[in-house]
């Protein structure tokens, strides 16, 4: 995080609303890690450092476009069929050879460049031919079925902006701009932490009042979706003194820490707490259910991002609240970050009786022909299931007070937020 990010909160004892700690994030936030240059078969999920400029324009020759006979358009009758000679043949990965003469025709292949003279190609299924002479239909004009040299792009043009997470047609736009190494930004280093002494790792035996810890493996799953180094800090026991020498520790290795839990106001809630003592807390508590105890801030040269502790509040604040702070500091500043919504019908009944923004769970239902929107029966933060079972978040902004079916509702693919 850079600058000092105390004049664009809210006092400490107000509730920071969603959109005013994103329009901070986007002000405040910028890419923390160096650039490295790296090849085609690695840049994929990687954010693009410098923009792509193309070797060469696309085409880079007038080519046909169908297998058939190329010939000049001015040969042609417009009312009748014409017939001319056929002199050469064309194939793709051939030079284009002598100019075509007028008056006659050449057998051309898809991809290969025209010979000089040559505007129009008509598709072999268009033409009869007779030994060495074809006829053509009446009505080609110059350009058919040719692809034009840079229609595409142009050489020196920018064909991929910086910024972007490089996806699979991205990659392969630098390739055919003849583009081998890409400059990237390093991946960003994020450290997860898990917080409790109830916890325990999955796979071992339970003792009395321990659960399985959920928190720290979905958290590392969700980063892996954005590209970044997540690291696996273990988990934080219930005690001040174990929680702040990790979190320095941290700090000075990460370039960003996550942790789950701990940041409410409870008696073994001592995650704020140490991020006050190693550096600064900007935000502790938002405007947004799940995620009202959601913390942000700096422990030494690393950001901080603190999510709630149930299995829920978990994920979905990360979805909301985690992922921008991660897009921003990786570099991504092409992607926004808030996922598109789309507006569907709802088919169920809620009431809500609060002024914070709420991201409920929910499912496409397809059963009717147009997909409509269905609540999952629980909303409770424990139920894990209901983001298993679930497509999406339901966003319900501050000012809405419920739903009745028929409305419509702003929905948010989970495959949207975090693509595997």
């Amino acid at each position: 995080m850079q600058g000092d990010l105390n004049d664009c909160f809210k006092a400490p004892d107000d509730l920071l609303r969603l959109d005013d700690a994103l329009a901070m994030l986007e002000r405040r936030l910028f890419p923390v890690v160096a650039t490295e240059t790296v090849g085609l078969t690695a840049a994929l999920g990687r954010v693009l450092a410098e923009p792509v400029h193309a070797r060469t324009g696309n085409p880079r020759f007038d080519n046909a476009a169908m297998d058939g006979f190329c010939l000049r358009s001015a040969d042609l009758n417009a009312a009748a069929p014409t017939t001319l000679p056929i002199t050469g043949r064309h194939a793709a990965g051939q030079a284009p050879g002598e100019p075509l003469a007028a008056g006659a025709a050449a057998r051309i292949f898809t991809g290969a460049p025209l010979p000089p003279g040559a505007d129009a190609v008509v598709m072999q299924e268009d033409c009869t031919v007779d030994g060495d002479r074809v006829t053509i239909p009446p009505g080609i004009a110059a350009g058919n079925f040719v692809r034009k040299v840079g229609e595409d792009f142009a050489e020196g043009g920018v064909v991929v902006q910086p910024g972007r997470r490089l996806r699979p047609q991205d990659v392969a736009m630098a390739a055919a701009a003849g583009v081998a190494q890409l400059t990237v930004y390093r991946r960003l280093k994020v450290g997860v932490f898990g917080t409790g002494d109830e916890l325990v790792e999955p796979g071992n035996p339970l003792g009395p009042a321990q659960i399985y810890g959920s928190n720290r493996y979905g958290l590392l799953a969700a980063l892996a979706t954005l590209g970044v180094e997540a690291n696996d800090l273990g988990h934080l026991p219930d005690r001040r003194d174990a929680t702040e020498a990790a979190l320095k520790a941290a700090g000075e290795t990460q370039d960003l820490i996550v942790t789950s839990g701990g940041v409410s106001v409870g008696g073994e809630d001592h995650v704020v707490a140490a991020v006050r003592a190693l550096g600064q807390v900007h935000v502790w508590r938002m405007a947004v259910k799940p995620g009202k105890p959601t913390t942000l801030g700096t422990v030494g040269k690393a950001a901080f991002v603190g999510l709630p502790g149930y299995p829920v509040s978990t994920l979905a604040t990360f979805m909301v609240v985690a992922r921008p702070v991660v897009l921003r500091l990786s570099g991504a500043t092409a992607e926004p970050l808030f996922p598109e919504v789309y507006p569907l019908p709802a088919d169920f009944t809620f009431v809500k009786k609060h002024k914070r923004r709420q991201f409920v769970r929910a499912s496409l239902d397809r059963s009717g022909g147009s997909p409509v929107v269905r609540l999952f029966p629980s909303q409770e933060p424990h139920v894990l299931s209901s983001l298993v079972q679930s497509d999406g978040l339901v966003d319900l902004r501050e000012d809405c007070t419920g739903v009745l079916p028929g409305d419509m509702v702003s929905f948010i693919p989970y495959a949207h937020i975090l693509p595997v």
